[in-house]
């Protein structure tokens, strides 16, 4: 197939989830003799941050003004077997139009921020990635998030056919690699900063280094604040490219997962994270959500945590209990939720032609 992307970036993985799972998506569609096109407005932040410059078996199309750019896109489209928009493309709203009024024979929305979409939507602010007339005109609405959220996209966005698309890995990126001793850490954490994540990292991390000062605490990602309470046994590494991954996690005893707040209330939204540091062979401490046990086993693949003593009774299991958790979630994530897997996955979703549910009113819906 020839599938074109208007997406955020895959170029820069600085301050974002998204181009990690593209990178690892398109490499596993090339492996299947898939060809992607993927349009990215060129920003100055991720231009300062590029750690990608070509897309294999495929070709990445860096633009600096949408106009300049539909002929192009309207050219590739003509000949694409599937088209997709995603959550936050800055000019998503136009490529949808374009999308959606073009020839390609699969016209797909893939939303990778399914929460924060529909919080927006229950909050009556706007969705400048989604345009007045919702999803409906889309053939297919992929979701990074499962369980409710995929009735609600229905609902309140008139999304004919709805199916859930998780992030993954990519095992030839993340894998267990040798420790590096500037990573070392008995409890580790990586991830851009957000606010709506700080309380569960106060609780997770910060109380348990206050309680454990011999204990070497590490913090990974960009955009930390200035007064973030730092401690003498907590470490800071600005962000890093997915290349350094691997060493990060391989370098930890336990890593912290922490999820947003719109994700963690919704549920069934696992953080690309999770699999990431479970292909490195490190064992998890996660925050609690719904749907957490359909990825991985608490207790047996994953530890979880909600207050301050979780997340010091996992600092002091033994070496061999840690051990066993990390093999058997790695075992796990290498099943299910590698790039290859969720490839799979969507070539059955795109070869599904299924009628679609009956149109709904969106006024009556609510959106």
């Amino acid at each position: 197939m020839l599938i074109v992307v208007f997406g955020l970036t895959i170029s820069s993985s600085w301050g974002n989830g998204h181009a990690t799972l593209w990178r690892g998506l398109c490499g596993a569609l090339a492996r299947r003799d898939h060809r992607v096109i993927f349009f990215e407005r060129d920003v100055p932040y991720y231009a300062m941050n590029r750690d990608l410059w070509d897309i294999p078996g495929g070709e990445l199309v860096l633009y600096r003004d949408w106009s300049e750019v539909v002929p192009l896109a309207e050219r590739h489209l003509a000949g694409a077997d599937v088209a997709i928009v995603t959550s936050y493309c800055p000019d998503g709203v136009e490529a949808a139009e374009l999308v959606l009024s073009s020839p390609a024979e699969m016209r797909v929305f893939y939303d990778l921020d399914t929460p924060v979409t529909l919080a927006n939507l229950n909050e009556g602010k706007e969705v400048a990635y989604i345009g007045s007339q919702g999803l409906a005109g889309f053939d297919l609405v992929l979701s990074y998030t499962g369980g409710a959220a995929l009735d609600a996209l229905r609902t309140r966005l008139g999304a004919k056919r709805v199916a859930p698309l998780y992030g993954s890995v990519d095992p030839a990126i993340h894998r267990r690699v040798a420790a590096q001793p500037h990573y070392a850490a008995d409890l580790s954490y990586l991830g851009t900063y957000a606010a709506d994540r700080q309380a569960a990292l106060q609780t997770l991390l910060i109380e348990p280094a206050q309680h454990r000062p011999s204990q070497r605490f590490l913090i990974g990602g960009a955009q930390y604040p200035a007064e973030f309470p730092w401690l003498g046994n907590i470490f800071f590494v600005r962000h890093l490219p997915p290349s350094e991954h691997p060493a990060f996690y391989s370098s930890s005893r336990l890593t912290l997962n922490v999820t947003r707040s719109a994700m963690a209330r919704m549920g069934w939204c696992p953080s690309g994270r999770l699999f990431e540091a479970a292909a490195c062979g490190v064992p998890i401490l996660s925050d609690s959500w719904p749907g957490l046990e359909h990825f991985f086993a608490p207790g047996g693949e994953i530890l979880v945590a909600e207050e301050r003593e979780d997340a010091i009774a996992a600092l002091d299991l033994s070496a061999d209990d840690l051990a066993r958790i990390a093999r058997a979630a790695q075992e796990r994530t290498m099943a299910e939720h590698t790039a290859d897997q969720r490839v799979r996955e969507l070539e059955r979703l795109l070869s599904d032609r299924a009628p679609p549910a009956p149109a709904l009113d969106l006024h009556s819906a609510g959106a």
